[in-house]
């Protein structure tokens, strides 16, 4: 594990090339469960450049009129959300150091075009818990700042397999993906980058 400005962890190659191939199974079957879907900017509808579904208790979403917000059931289809694979928990498990499980794991596909401008995930209740990250696919440029966005950012190059995580004085640094070198992994069949962000949302009794 290595430590990056303002206490990011980052995990290269955390999962070798035999983990990830049956992770991609999983996530094939929640999307068959949960299919993809283009989320959408508050106020103004601007559809964000990549597709992304959800596993777990509750998922993130986002449209023109509620904005940002976790729910229970998939925007489109109204059923719930699949439940998370063991290899989903497992990851959340052994990388957390958190006593609670994970109640939402976001899987965002980006094509060879998208990209993710620089953000805070801060739609949870309480910031105690960390954000985990797995890549998997072709690599990508990650964009780490301070918690302001003003701050001085930093890159480094994320490929299959690597593990990111925010917790502590990171939790809330602003953070983002530039660009998707595509032809960098033969993981998926149809190149493209998967991102899984594993977190915790509400409170624990």
């Amino acid at each position: 594990m290595q430590i990056l400005p303002k206490g990011i962890h980052w995990v290269p190659s955390y999962l070798d090339a035999k983990a990830q191939s049956l992770l991609v199974d999983d996530i094939r079957d929640i999307v068959t469960k949960a299919p993809l879907f283009v989320p959408c900017m508050p106020r103004t509808g601007k559809p964000m450049s990549v597709r992304m579904t959800n596993c777990g208790a509750l998922g993130w979403v986002t449209d023109q009129h509620q904005g940002y917000r976790y729910q229970e059931t998939h925007p489109t289809t109204g059923i719930q959300w699949p439940q998370m694979p063991k290899s989903v928990a497992d990851i959340w498990e052994e990388l957390s150091g958190c006593a609670y499980p994970a109640e939402a794991c976001l899987v965002n596909f980006y094509e060879p075009s998208a990209k993710m401008g620089l953000h805070q995930d801060r739609d949870e209740e309480e910031y105690l818990s960390p954000v985990v990250s797995i890549s998997l696919g072709d690599t990508c440029l990650f964009r780490m700042g301070g918690t302001n966005r003003s701050d001085k950012t930093s890159s480094i190059k994320l490929k299959s397999g690597d593990a990111v995580m925010l917790s502590g004085e990171s939790r809330l640094c602003f953070h983002g993906v530039d660009r998707i070198y595509p032809d960098t992994s033969s993981l998926l069949k149809q190149g493209g980058r998967i991102n899984l962000t594993l977190r915790r949302v509400t409170k624990p009794e």
